[in-house]
């Protein structure tokens, strides 16, 4: 069922306001990732290439580890074993805990303007990233799944701007956005199988753009609204519930986290305001933290089972 995020119809949402819990601030901060092995948070700069560890220290996020590439970085997750995959901007590389790199697949791009963008694991460790286009093209875009012997399959090859992924948490439904679109799709999966069923609208976002989202225990969606200065929450049905006012007008990605999980990260950027907007919104591009009465499920880690060649062989 579609329901229209409209905030001026039905019970009033849950107000909540984030709090700023980083120092640097960021171009593009994105894809937060709570590792529970070792109660540590991943996260990227997308523009700057970059890819942080941290620690939760209160309301604070500290930096404990800085992973450099040479080409824009989508996403990262954590790998089973320790280590660390990376989606650069065409390509998976492997990071292992003493440094060392090695490629994984190529992502196809069919030789246009486009690179990785936002991605996830579901519960048999499969990573799946999509594909954002770099230009003026609309609907060219894909989603992938990386099987285990390091093989590709199309989810979608229709999207402008593929963006947050999550699972109910029963891993029954996956959600998957399109940015440009404004729209987040559900469809029904099934991870020991892999079977994937037909895309359905859930939720239309009628002039703005959902981002980066997350699933609590409840099956409640977290949505970060580029542009929107907020993060919302829905019902399984579609209904909207909270909001989550963030200082700064670019909120992109959301994950809970902490050994409850019980705490909303919300990751922004700066990139693309003007120098008068930085001005405004000094906090642009850090992390954010906040209280929302809710824990999110768990995120899985990508199973590690095919093996890259190390960098530079062929």
């Amino acid at each position: 069922m579609v329901r229209l995020p409209d905030p001026s119809s039905g019970p009033s949402p849950t107000i909540f306001n984030a709090v700023v819990a980083s120092s640097r601030r960021h171009t593009l901060a994105e894809g937060p990732f709570w590792v529970a092995e070792t109660s540590t948070i991943l996260w990227v700069d997308i523009e700057e290439g970059r890819v942080f560890e941290g620690r939760l220290d209160g309301d604070r996020v500290k930096e404990s580890r800085e992973l450099e590439f040479d080409s824009r970085v989508g996403v990262a997750v954590p790998g089973a074993d320790g280590s660390v995959l990376v989606a650069t901007a065409d390509r998976l590389v492997v990071v292992s805990r003493d440094g060392e790199r090695r490629e994984g697949p190529s992502i196809p791009l069919s030789g246009v303007q486009s690179r990785c963008n936002d991605g996830a694991c579901d519960s048999a460790g499969r990573f799946l990233v999509g594909t954002i286009a770099l230009d003026d093209r609309e609907g060219g875009e894909s989603l992938y799944r990386v099987e285990k012997d390091g093989s590709l399959t199309t989810i979608d090859s229709d999207l402008t701007i593929s963006n947050g992924l999550g699972w109910s948490p029963d891993g029954r439904l996956f959600y998957s956005t399109d940015s440009a679109a404004g729209i987040v799709w559900v469809r029904d999966y099934d991870a020991e199988t892999g079977a994937i069923g037909s895309r359905r609208e859930h939720l239309r976002f009628v002039g703005e753009n959902p981002d980066g989202l997350c699933v609590d225990t409840r099956g409640y969606l977290w949505v970060a609204i580029w542009g929107s200065a907020e993060v919302r929450s829905f019902t399984p049905s579609g209904e909207l519930a909270a909001i989550v006012r963030v200082p700064c007008p670019q909120p992109s990605s959301v994950a809970f986290v902490g050994d409850d999980r019980d705490v909303l990260l919300i990751t922004t950027a700066r990139r693309d305001l003007s120098e008068s907007e930085q001005v405004q919104y000094p906090d642009a591009g850090r992390l954010f933290l906040a209280h929302v009465e809710a824990a999110g499920t768990p995120r899985f880690a990508w199973s590690g089972s095919w093996q890259g060649a190390p960098r530079g062989e062929k």
